[in-house]
């Protein structure tokens, strides 16, 4: 009998241990519920603090119980609609209180709800870890951005200094061997030298070391001719080109990099057209709506964007046609020269980051150098500088065409597989690797006007 009440009190035992451990993990899951539900229902038009498409959801479940005399949360949530037809006067006021009206979520039960509520209640961290922290290395710090460019053009006058440095050192040795010189043949009874301008002392020492001025006047003039030579070359080449843009914490890192944004959405012209397109404000309004920017200077750039866009934040709506961002071009082509993103792109295939680099570890855009863009995996490797007219040459030698790739091209593979002799020439003997510079895009016309 003894032996029977141990054995039930053990297994009550257990089954309370069980069912502890039950409660616990079902409200760990629970909460975890409450955030996919969150996000996958109610994030695109409200945030957890601060209004957006629809107002600000932490408080709402209480100013619901607190104001509502004829329905409940659940019931608008599941269809406002019915909310409002049951007359309650709260529940129309919520519902004329924005001009996009709520989707319906019939799907969700009770429960769902209240995990949603109870997700957004305890500050949106149901194990999910604080949003700002983990991107903070998406955004751009001016101040040590400011420290590093000004480090960079120090650099520079760092040289000129030393040069001027030197100078006066010579000149001050020069003079002070001559003073030493007259001393010493005062002191052995001889004459001090004659008083000599510098230009004058400079010819007789010349004419003494004719032999080695010669050779450094040589390799002086060679050594000029090369650099007026390669001074040339540079003209019009800007590696590292950078020009400040009106929004100042704008990055390609957080929207292409941490927030995985397609090049082609804000850039939507870019397998239509010539150019790839510059956004216009109300793409940037697509999303800046409802995101306020997570920095001082950050949202202050948001603030700007919407000023543009002529939307007021209170009234949740345009108040104006506003105007356009003035955006400073970064790569600029001469008039002459002509460019075709559409071709490349759409037609060619290429990829981004062969001449713009890998964006997604950028600020706002530069001119990114030859041996950077080297780096980056998938590209072709070139030697000339980044923009320059030998730099597409070299692309156009190096890159093979996909003869697959569209109609044009598969023409063209057909005549190369039917004729023998072009079939050798061009796939037998080079691995099947037709290039766009024998599909002429070496011709000056494919290019210039």
């Amino acid at each position: 009998m003894k032996l029977s009440k141990s054995l039930i009190l053990r297994n009550i035992r257990s089954l309370f241990l069980s069912f502890s451990l039950s409660v616990l993990a079902v409200g760990s899951v629970y909460a975890q519920d409450g955030q996919k539900l969150f996000e996958t229902n109610c994030s695109a038009c409200h945030k957890i603090e601060g209004n957006s498409t629809g107002p600000a959801l932490k408080g709402a479940k209480d100013r619901w119980a607190q104001n509502a005399t004829k329905t409940d949360i659940y019931e608008w949530v599941k269809n406002w609609e019915n909310a409002v037809a049951s007359g309650d006067p709260y529940a129309a006021e919520m519902a004329n209180s924005r001009p996009d009206k709520m989707s319906k979520f019939g799907f969700l039960s009770n429960e769902d709800i209240d995990a949603i509520f109870d997700y957004v209640e305890s500050g949106g961290d149901a194990g999910g870890g604080d949003v700002a922290s983990t991107m903070e290395g998406c955004y751009v710090d001016l101040e040590q951005q400011k420290m590093e460019e000004e480090a960079n053009s120090s650099v520079n006058w760092v040289w000129y200094i030393l040069a001027v440095f030197f100078i006066v050192v010579i000149v001050a040795v020069g003079g002070l061997r001559r003073q030493l010189v007259n001393a010493n043949r005062v002191k052995e009874g001889h004459e001090v030298l004659p008083e000599q301008t510098r230009g004058e002392i400079l010819r007789g020492w010349a004419w003494q070391n004719r032999k080695v001025v010669s050779v450094l006047g040589v390799v002086a003039f060679l050594t000029i001719l090369v650099f007026v030579v390669n001074a040339l070359n540079t003209i019009g080449v800007y590696p590292n080109y950078k020009p400040e843009q009106p929004l100042k914490m704008f990055s390609h890192k957080l929207h292409a990099g941490c927030d995985e944004i397609a090049c082609q959405y804000c850039h939507n012209t870019v397998e239509k057209s010539r150019t790839a397109g510059i956004p216009t404000v109300n793409v940037c309004m697509n999303c800046h709506k409802s995101i306020d920017g997570n920095t001082d200077q950050g949202k202050k750039d948001v603030l700007t964007i919407r000023e543009h866009a002529g939307w007021d934040g209170d009234q949740f709506a345009y108040v104006n046609e506003g105007t356009p961002i003035v955006w400073n071009k970064v790569h600029v082509l001469p008039d002459h020269v002509y460019f075709s993103h559409q071709q490349h792109v759409k037609v060619g295939g290429i990829d981004c980051k062969q001449c713009h680099g890998d964006m997604t570890k950028e600020t706002i855009a530069r001119i990114v150098p030859v041996e950077e863009l080297n780096q980056i995996e998938g590209n072709v490797k070139l030697t000339k500088p980044t923009l320059t007219m030998g730099w597409c040459l070299e692309c156009h030698r190096e890159t093979g065409v996909n003869l697959d790739k569209s109609g044009y091209y598969q023409e063209i593979k057909k005549r190369l597989t039917t004729n023998k002799k072009l079939y050798k020439r061009f796939l037998e003997d080079k691995d099947h690797k037709v290039t766009v510079e024998e599909l002429g895009g070496w011709e000056c016309a494919k290019c210039h006007y």
